[in-house]
């Protein structure tokens, strides 16, 4: 590899036409020094020259990022695929701004046989590395990684303790799991180098999921004790079947083929991918995988296909002979070389167009679409302040209290009914999220019926918009995410009432109403239950579940007095010739008041801006005629 340097402000556009035509990566850095881009090319004259030659065709993105250059270093390779190894490393030491990075905070853990030792062992892997081991997963959780070690040390009667074998030997004493017969106990017993071998191969062909010549020879075994009247055995080989059916039907079976393969698929987002990898081993969906590609709103599906392969296969290195991809891949070819190099058998990459794997990448992209819903649905995880810890405590809720929503009725004697709902996220109130709603349906002056379509009125709205979601439709959400807790300004018959719709509509979402005491300030809450809990003293919970109540109560208020004021305004303005919406703002916006408009001269109704001498005349007989 060679490593050269160039500075942007002084290069002459001819210098372009200097650079190597062979392939190697490049890496472009601000006025500070810092690698905000790394690409590679199959030539690095073209690739370079497209930069800083055409700009106006460039993408809002890379005209930003071009923008930003003050200096670009590039690398010569032997080969693409060199330089595509290069890449990978670079993308993953620097995350430069404007690269595509995939996040993925999980990390997947495996089953590690180290088949390298003469007596190999099975345990659990956080990661694969090139050991010569051989490595099964990955699996969603650690808890699964166990349960299957254990599945198959009890078949096998494998060790799961940290024993290294021949060394070990005869340095313990018989444990328990030697005592009942679980372990065949190479550091007591004398068993062979390949008799013990030939156990842990068994135990791979299971783990690789050939379960079906597994199930064969056991039931063979199991017919055989019992006619040599070996029952106790035959009890053993028993529950071993019984083991591996229950394994078999948690692996689900999408295909009848016994190929590996992974499924990849994606669902655009705003500026982001989502992405779900289904693990398919021998036939059976082992695992899943979901993550996320940022800085993709201006990017082609093809390039984002690509740059995933390329990060995603970087970290993992089981690597199976079959990559299916709902996008097709702008380097199809070189990837599928890479990945051959990599895992040391032939693997293919491609975009299925009909048949079973395409069906198979329709359901990743839907599963990746529901990973899109999660994601917006449980928000961001921030530091949760310690009001919302005390009011999680103080109500015995299932989880922190993250978005609270607040509901009121407003009206006068059944008249002009309307409804607040009020959020508050991490204990503050969240203005651009409130929500008002006019009454329709409920009858004026019932507290409990207008609460009850409100709130249906708004889990509605919630229903449709996941659907659009899961759709693949580009917006912004005005009723997601659900609430973690709902708060009503009123008593046990507002609480019973939006039990009870909750209930209904299939919602397990904590309830309660704010109470008030006898100088109508907030006391405590009660329950669908009717238990009512105080808040007495000065608690931070207490001061944040009066801030909701003032907060939802003010916002009622005020969207009912507008509503009526605008009634009233109307209903006497509307009569006068000329006088329309705009015009009755003017005259509101100059003179407060109907009943200063009454009391109006001709000549200031005539000297308000924009209003005709005709409209200021019909005004202006219009009071003095029926006053």
């Amino acid at each position: 590899m060679i490593l050269f340097c160039e500075e942007v402000c002084n290069m002459k556009p001819q210098e372009l036409y200097n650079l190597p035509e062979e392939p190697g990566v490049y890496l472009m850095k601000d006025k500070h020094d810092t690698i905000i881009y790394v690409g590679k090319a199959k030539i690095l004259k073209n690739r370079l020259k497209q930069y800083f030659t055409a700009r106006d065709k460039h993408t809002p993105k890379v005209k930003a990022m071009v923008s930003n250059v003050a200096s670009f270093e590039y690398i010569i390779t032997d080969s693409e695929i060199e330089a595509l190894i290069l890449e990978c490393n670079l993308i993953k030491k620097h995350k430069p701004y404007y690269n595509i990075l995939l996040k993925d905070d999980k990390h997947y853990p495996y089953i590690k046989v180290t088949i390298r030792e003469d007596f190999p062992r099975i345990m659990l892997a956080r990661k694969m590395v090139k050991d010569g081991s051989k490595y099964y997963g990955p699996y969603t959780s650690s808890a699964a990684v166990r349960e299957v070690i254990a599945m198959v040390s009890k078949l096998y009667k494998l060790p799961v303790c940290n024993l290294k074998m021949p060394s070990d030997i005869g340095k313990r004493r018989e444990c328990l799991h030697a005592h009942i017969e679980q372990c065949i106990a190479p550091c007591i017993n004398p068993i062979t180098r390949e008799a013990y071998r030939k156990q842990i191969a068994h135990a791979c062909d299971f783990l690789e999921g050939k379960h079906e010549e597994l199930l064969a020879e056991l039931e063979q075994q199991m017919i055989a004790a019992s006619e040599a009247l070996e029952f106790e055995r035959a009890a053993f080989l028993r529950d071993k079947i019984n083991a591996v059916k229950r394994l078999d039907e948690r692996q689900k079976v999408i295909s009848d083929k016994q190929t590996d393969e992974d499924v990849v698929g994606f669902f655009r987002q705003d500026n982001k991918v989502y992405t779900e990898v289904f693990f398919i081993r021998r036939g059976r969906l082992i695992g899943r995988r979901s993550s996320v590609l940022n800085q993709v709103s201006e990017t082609e599906d093809s390039v984002v296909c690509s740059e995933f392969i390329k990060q995603f296969y970087a970290e993992n290195s089981d690597i199976p002979r079959f990559i299916y991809t709902a996008y097709e891949s702008d380097e199809e070819a070189l990837l599928s070389a890479w990945l051959s190099e990599k895992s040391g058998r032939k693997t293919k990459i491609s975009c299925p167009k009909r048949g079973e794997n395409k069906k198979l990448t329709e359901m990743a992209c839907k599963n990746a679409r529901q990973s899109a819903v999660d994601h917006l649905l449980k928000g961001s995880r921030q530091r949760v302040p310690a009001r919302v810890v005390e009011l999680k405590e103080k109500l015995n809720l299932p989880a922190l209290p993250k978005r609270i929503e607040s509901y009121d009725i407003s009206h006068t004697a059944g008249v002009d009914p309307v409804a607040s709902m009020v959020v508050f996220t991490d204990g503050k109130p969240a203005r651009s999220l409130y929500r008002r709603f006019k009454i329709e349906t409920a009858k004026g002056g019932d507290d409990c019926a207008s609460l009850t379509e409100t709130l249906y009125r708004r889990f509605r709205h919630a229903k449709e918009e996941e659907e659009q979601l899961a759709q693949g439709e580009e917006f912004q959400p005005k009723f997601l995410p659900r609430p973690d807790l709902i708060l009503l300004d009123g008593g046990k018959q507002q609480v019973h009432a939006i039990s009870e719709l909750l209930q209904l509509l299939d919602l397990d979402i904590p309830l309660f109403g704010m109470v008030k005491d006898d100088r109508h300030r907030t006391r405590g809450v009660i329950s669908p239950q009717d238990e009512e809990i105080d808040f007495k003293g000065s608690s931070a919970s207490f001061q944040l579940l009066s801030e909701i109540q003032e907060e939802v109560h003010r916002f009622a208020i005020d969207y009912h007095k507008k509503l009526r004021s605008k009634r009233v305004t109307g209903s006497v303005l509307e009569d006068i010739e000329g006088v329309g919406e705009q015009t009755r703002k003017k005259l509101i916006r100059t003179f407060k008041s109907v009943a200063a408009i009454r009391e109006a001269e001709l000549d200031e109704l005539k000297a308000v801006s924009g209003l005709s001498g005709r409209t200021a005349e019909n005004i202006y007989n219009f009071f003095h005629k029926t006053s």
